[in-house]
């Protein structure tokens, strides 16, 4: 059976800015690599209407994950409405047992905004769901047996919402592949001006840049790199897994305050 990774984040763009770089690592070592967003991000535009931007969105999305080397998954949710709720639980449950990952990529448990905390949630449960049988999923599938890692990503502007600077356990050197992420990134052109004026992101590919820099500051070792927590063990996996460690090698550092 062929390894698979998949990246749960609320919003196309997400993956992009701080995931993208580990995904292009993952697929050039013979990963499957799988991409959702669980909002169609129908609110990020202030000119065009939420069913023209979904649309617009839809095909960045699809075009980013072809860059990336990923099979795209469709949204399941709107913007500023993803709710920890047993229907879109159940939902993504399903596309879960149906990709069988044993990596799941998702956002940061505490971050700046709820779509991104309950996707992680949202995410975790399903995960952690995937193996009883006793838990129905829509469409209904079967449980999946076998190990998952859990891997948070660093949250937005790589600090909590009251400000504070996150450490990553792991740094991934995304050195390398900096160019097809920020070309992923780039697929996402309607969200230039939106992210301008809505959070102060003059150029969002610069922004994904410089906190790249930041990341790779704080590993001491490399100068881009992605950050990642690994969620603690306890029914996903060994207590000593760690497959992305094991399959990147020297692209990967540990923050010496896990160790």
């Amino acid at each position: 059976m062929n390894k698979t990774a998949f990246a749960i984040f609320a919003h196309p763009d997400d993956i992009e800015l701080v995931a993208a770089g580990t995904l292009l690592l993952l697929k050039r070592a013979g990963w499957d690599v799988h991409y959702m967003n669980l909002s169609c991000g129908n609110l990020g535009s202030m000119t065009c209407s939420a069913a023209e931007t979904a649309q617009t969105r839809r095909i960045e999305s699809q075009n980013a994950a072809q860059i990336l080397g990923a099979t795209w998954h469709p949204s399941l949710a709107h913007d500023l409405d993803i709710y920890y709720e047993r229907g879109l639980l159940r939902r993504l449950a399903a596309v879960v047992r149906e990709v069988r990952p044993q990596i799941v990529l998702t956002h940061s448990p505490v971050d700046y905004m709820e779509d991104h905390v309950n996707t992680a949630r949202l995410a975790t449960t399903a995960v952690f769901g995937r193996g009883m049988p006793n838990f129905a999923t829509d469409p209904p599938l079967p449980h999946v047996a076998g190990q998952v890692t859990l891997y948070h990503a660093q949250p937005h502007l790589n600090r909590d919402p009251l400000g504070k600077m996150v450490q990553p356990e792991l740094f991934v050197d995304v050195t390398e592949v900096m160019s097809r992420k920020r070309e992923a990134l780039a697929a996402h052109i309607s969200q230039k001006s939106w992210l301008d004026q809505t959070q102060g992101m003059d150029s969002y590919l610069q922004t994904m840049s410089d906190l790249m820099r930041e990341v790779g500051r704080m590993s001491g070792v490399f100068p881009f790199a992605e950050g990642w927590r690994r969620h603690l063990y306890a029914g996903f996996c060994g207590p000593d897994s760690d497959p992305l460690s094991e399959t990147l090698g020297g692209l990967v550092s540990v923050n010496p305050a896990y160790a």
